[in-house]
C-alpha cells in the first residue's frame, strides 16, 4: 500500500503547510479593515416600533 509510506508525500505536505503558515499572515494584514469595529460615534435611535397586528 503506497499511501502507508509517508516518504514520497510527507515532505510535500510538511513544506507547503510551512510557506502557506509563513507567507498568509504578511499577505493578510496588508489588507485595509474597510469597517471598522471600534467606532467612536455610535448613532442609538430610541423611536419604538408599533406593529399593526399587535
Amino acid at each position: 500500500m503506497p499511501q502507508l509510506i509517508p516518504d514520497p508525500w510527507f515532505f510535500i505536505f510538511m513544506s507547503s503547510w510551512f510557506i502557506l503558515i509563513s507567507l498568509a499572515p504578511k499577505k493578510i494584514l496588508k489588507h485595509n479593515i474597510l469597517n471598522d469595529p471600534t467606532q467612536t460615534t455610535t448613532n442609538t435611535s430610541t423611536k419604538n416600533w408599533t406593529w399593526p397586528w399587535s
